[in-house]
């Protein structure tokens, strides 16, 4: 069996897909495949992965349907023991797979997480932050094999990215692990169902990949992507539900499923403020006539609380910016 699947999705990557798969194909780890989607791209970069010339390279080409298809798709066809994922504009240090699946294979994880670096693709500086150098983990979660029972601080404080572990394939299969299709943030949704089902995780203090901003990055422009803020956020309490786990992190759920529409309201650009409002109004209208909305009540911080109800309350944007003055947005 191969040892590791790398999979690649890439929509109009022309600028950096190549650096991306020079970075798998020059690994000190040779026993790999490569599995690239290319997901409908309208400009060079079909073109950019055919000239490459290399058995391990394996091409899904499709018509483009977002980021959790491509790899939905690609799990299907992948014969790596385990699983890595790389993003197109992205890239691996040298011997990322190698002590990636070392220790995996080692202590036998389900998923393990690596420390990521920033690139600023304009000036060239690298740099850290807390979340991606997994600084919530302390020196005792180091040379271990611990699972969620076991960590300290709140769930919601970890990276979900899924360019940040490596997984053991047969633990995906097992547990049926799916990205949620036809959205962007897809990773969150994923990397909370794997997280709870997980009985084996460790860390690697590391870095292992290098995360580029760059003017077209989904995280740097807030736009319309943003809009799927609120179906990820119902696909995530969906997942609690439907598993049981809702009443043991009931608390920061809430908030959580509140704060990412909130702080996307505040931050995305103004021609879909709107559109976003109204996304956002549609659910908390629902969540009022259903089971969960004292719950909302009785848990939500003042902030949020105040959120949530003038949404409910306001009869249009104009008529909650009047009722929300929200002037700083406190966690």
């Amino acid at each position: 069996m191969t040892k590791v699947s790398v999979i690649l999705a890439a929509f109009n990557e022309e600028k950096y897909i190549e650096n991306a798969i020079r970075s798998i194909l020059n690994q000190t780890l040779t026993d790999f495949e490569l599995i690239i989607v290319n997901d409908g791209s309208s400009d060079n970069t079909l073109n950019i992965i055919n000239s490459f010339k290399d058995s391990r390279i394996k091409l899904i080409n499709q018509k483009n349907r977002g980021p959790g298809a491509c790899r939905n798709n690609a799990l299907d066809i992948a014969q790596g023991e385990y699983i890595m994922y790389l993003d197109g504009d992205d890239w691996y240090s040298r011997n990322a797979l190698e002590i990636a699946y070392a220790e995996a294979k080692s202590k036998d994880t389900d998923f393990t997480f690596y420390q990521m670096i920033n690139y600023d693709n304009d000036t060239g500086r690298k740099y850290e932050n807390d979340w991606f150098s997994l600084k919530i983990f302390d020196e005792s979660y180091e040379n271990t094999v611990f699972n969620i029972a076991d960590f300290k601080g709140s769930i919601f404080d970890l990276s979900v990215g899924v360019c940040q572990k490596i997984y053991n394939a047969s633990f995906l299969r097992g547990i049926d692990a799916r990205f949620p299709e036809g959205i962007f943030f897809e990773d969150m949704p994923f990397f909370y169902y794997v997280l709870l089902k997980a009985e084996k995780i460790s860390i690697i203090k590391k870095c292992l990949y290098y995360r580029r901003k760059h003017a077209e990055s989904i995280t740097h422009v807030v736009d319309w992507k943003f809009l799927d803020t609120v179906p990820a956020g119902r696909e995530l309490f969906r997942i609690f539900i439907e598993n049981g786990w809702y009443d043991a992190y009931k608390f920061d759920l809430l908030a959580y499923k509140i704060n990412g529409p909130r702080f996307a309201l505040r931050d995305i650009k103004e021609n879909y403020k709107i559109p976003l409002y109204e996304l956002i109004k549609k659910d908390y209208c629902e969540i009022k006539e259903g089971p969960y909305y004292q719950d909302y009540i009785d848990n939500l911080g003042p902030v949020k609380k105040k959120f949530f109800l003038d949404i409910i309350k306001s009869k249009d944007y104009d008529d909650f910016k009047t009722l929300n003055q929200e002037k700083s947005s406190p966690p």
